[in-house]
């Protein structure tokens, strides 16, 4: 295999597909899902409530295994759960009686324990630490620092293991408007710094637009699958406060909005 191939096939999902067992029968999640993610790219998953991201975003993290098809990383089955593919989850899932510092600590021994000493351990630690900011809140523990904090730990941790892909999951779902833009700014430069190949399921139209190379539309649920994908071709470095009279900005946007309010619309006016 040429490492040209594996860069621009760097994950691979093939013709997979995701049912579940329920009291009332067999649920069908997902069905024939087909995506090539490049090494180095940030891919959006958006849609509606129920439309199958997080699941998706699961069968990658190789916490649920697919009912149907393979999922690859560098030519590689996805069988399971694994530090090269690090998860961020809306709800931070900090352990309350570990410090930030503590936090990341433990996910950085479980990597590299075995290979490294006690020094090396906390050098990476810190690492990951000052690539969020929270130098300062090194010795906090989670119910003493804001949402957005506690959420930054939780990608300090992720990107402490050196991760190939950075998964998450609605990261900045929980918090409020002023605190997810700078997180969202922040991740920019993290992806920017470290090269992250990243996946995010996101409801946020805007955050898609701002932080993705493509953004893959999911049609409504049971059975979604991908409706459409959108290459988001606006230069690098971006600034929200620029992009917002961008022409092509607004046009991304509106081609988004235009998939999950007129062509995907019907589960909005069921739920209403």
């Amino acid at each position: 295999m040429s490492g040209a191939h594996n860069m621009e096939k760097f994950v691979q999902v093939q013709t997979v597909g995701q049912t579940f067992d329920t009291k009332k029968g067999k649920f069908v999640a997902l069905r024939d899902i087909n995506l090539t993610i490049k090494q180095g790219e940030f891919v959006a998953l958006i849609g509606h409530s129920g439309c199958g991201k997080s699941t998706l975003l699961n069968l990658i993290a190789g916490l649920t295994k697919p009912t149907a098809g393979v999922l690859l990383l560098e030519d590689r089955e996805i069988a399971g759960p694994g530090p090269e593919r690090a998860v961020v989850f809306q709800n931070h899932s900090l352990l309350p009686w570990l410090t930030c510092f503590e936090n990341v600590y433990l996910a950085v021994e479980r990597v590299f324990g075995t290979k490294e000493g006690k020094p090396k351990l906390r050098d990476r630690t810190a690492a990951a630490i000052s690539l969020v900011g929270l130098d300062h809140a090194c010795s906090k523990y989670p119910h003493e620092i804001s949402g957005g904090m506690k959420q930054r730990v939780g990608i300090a941790r992720a990107l402490s293991m050196e991760p190939k892909v950075l998964l998450m999951d609605e990261p900045f779902g929980a918090l409020d408007a002023l605190t997810r833009a700078k997180l969202q700014d922040e991740l920019m430069r993290i992806c920017e710094a470290t090269k992250a190949t990243t996946v995010m399921v996101t409801h946020d139209v805007d955050e898609a637009v701002l932080l993705s190379d493509r953004i893959v539309m999911m049609t409504n649920g049971p059975a979604a699958t991908i409706g459409e994908i959108l290459e988001v071709n606006l230069p690098r470095p971006r600034h929200r406060l620029t992009l917002a009279h961008d022409p092509d900005y607004i046009g991304h946007r509106a081609a988004v909005l235009e998939f999950l309010y007129e062509k995907q619309a019907h589960v909005e006016k069921q739920a209403a």
